[in-house]
């Protein structure tokens, strides 16, 4: 969130931190309190997840920022941009739902996110593997967005890539793409992996299939919680396991705020040109 309000910064706009009260300077970036951030501002911009445990998401804070009726009095009537907004209806249901924006479900915000969630998946492949990435057996769960750009990379480091997805028309992609295609509901017919990495936010790699395919893997899970890896499983069986979650804001910190800033400008001007057309 500091890279994006740099980002909007950069831009020309002044603008203000609420909830950082932990950072002593942040040059013309004007530190105050959440209420008061948000009552000279004409448009608010909050985190994703915009709530965490029953109060904001402001982990820079020195104290928990609670969504009380003072703060939403402050907000109300203005533009709010959150991740997963309907967290934030469920502490101030008072706030106008039409003028609260969720950035995290447009499409220009998770593709450019898979990208970071795929280097920063690379990355933690490369530190905890003992091989070279080239050459190893690697099998990627899921040909969403984040499962199309790690096909894609891993090809391009030569490894040995197995992609497993439902539809048909996934599979013959998958081909396309010069990867090895199986129906995810026949992984327990392929061989052990080397390294695996899961994208599909549902149980694929229980038990039996952990036993049979991944017993001397490195297993990867990007999918949200609770993730699609029995990790009690793995751990009785000694199975490398890492559950790796919002990677762009920790491999790629930097990008992950400029993606949120420019997404927020696409919804600002998107809502700019309905008005002059209403």
């Amino acid at each position: 969130m500091l890279y994006c309000a740099k980002a909007f910064l950069n831009d020309g706009l002044k603008v203000t931190l609420g909830g950082f009260d932990k950072l002593k300077s942040e040059g013309e970036l004007e530190i105050t309190s959440p209420l008061e951030a948000a009552l000279c501002s004409e448009f608010i911009v909050l985190p994703l997840p915009c709530v965490n445990g029953g109060k904001l998401n402001a982990p820079i804070n020195r104290s928990d920022v609670y969504i009380d009726d003072g703060l939403v009095t402050a907000m109300s009537g203005k533009k709010i941009f959150c991740g997963m907004k309907y967290g934030l209806f469920g502490l101030a249901p008072k706030l106008n739902t039409c003028l609260v924006y969720d950035y995290s479900i447009r499409e220009e915000f998770a593709v450019r996110n898979a990208v970071s969630t795929a280097e920063g998946a690379l990355e933690i492949a490369m530190r905890e593997f003992e091989g070279t990435i080239s050459g190893a057996r690697v099998l990627v769960c899921g040909f969403g967005r984040i499962g199309k750009v790690l096909c894609s990379v891993l090809s391009s480091l030569n490894a040995d890539v197995t992609v497993s997805a439902r539809k048909r028309s996934d599979l013959e992609w998958i081909n396309i793409n010069g990867a090895k295609a199986v129906n995810t509901f026949r992984l327990s017919e392929e061989k052990p992996f080397d390294i695996i990495f899961n994208t599909v936010p549902y149980m694929i790699f229980d038990s039996r299939l952990l036993s049979h395919i991944g017993k001397n893997a490195i297993v990867i899970d990007l999918a949200s919680a609770p993730g699609g890896v029995d990790f009690e499983a793995a751990g009785r069986m000694d199975i490398c396991t890492i559950h790796a979650l919002s990677l762009p804001g920790k491999a790629a910190p930097k990008t992950a705020g400029e993606t949120i800033k420019d997404t927020i400008t696409n919804m600002l001007e998107e809502d700019g040109r309905c008005q002059k057309l209403a």
